[in-house]
């Protein structure tokens, strides 16, 4: 089995419900979904003319290969009704696949683990909640040490502590 941590999040439409179905689609299709994060509300990253995104993190054990794995969660997106358009731009289901166990890849569809994952608190606060001591297999930093050194100053609002 392998694991993999995801982040979740959107901006439009009703958020929470849109973050519930995709951990309930994840759970049905992806594999065993192990810790959510609580929801956190942060301002928008890059295109900043839009509104405030809710984000969460997710770890599940799945017996995919990481390739398939992120074909499933672009699939789980566009069910949830995802239009990709602009790049940094309003949605509303963006599912991130950050770590998957320690491996490096950079092909020309997936780079693991995610690129621009340590410069943007979005990411490491909800994975520090539930992953504080995963290394990161490039950085050889924790998520916990990644979020504290991190240089970005956009705050992650908690908004429900319902972690698992």
């Amino acid at each position: 089995m392998n694991t993999a941590i995801l982040l979740i999040g959107g901006n439009l439409g009703d958020r929470v419900a849109n973050l519930q179905q995709a951990v309930a689609l994840i759970g049905a299709s992806a594999g065993e979904v192990l810790k959510t994060s609580a929801l956190y509300q942060t301002a928008p990253w890059g295109s900043v003319d839009q509104p405030d995104y809710l984000n969460q993190g997710v770890e599940i054990q799945t017996s995919m290969d990481a390739l398939t794995l992120l074909h499933t969660l672009l699939d789980i997106e566009r069910r949830i009704g995802r239009i990709r358009q602009e790049k940094w731009g309003a949605r509303v289901i963006d599912i991130d696949l950050i770590f998957f166990n320690d491996e490096v890849l950079s092909l020309p569809e997936l780079k693991l683990p995610h690129p621009r994952m340590h410069l943007r608190q979005f990411v490491l606060v909800p994975l520090t909640e539930i992953v504080p001591d995963y290394l990161h297999p490039v950085l050889h930093k924790t998520v916990r040490q990644l979020q504290q050194d991190c240089p970005d100053d956009l705050s992650a609002v908690k908004l429900s502590t319902q972690s698992s």
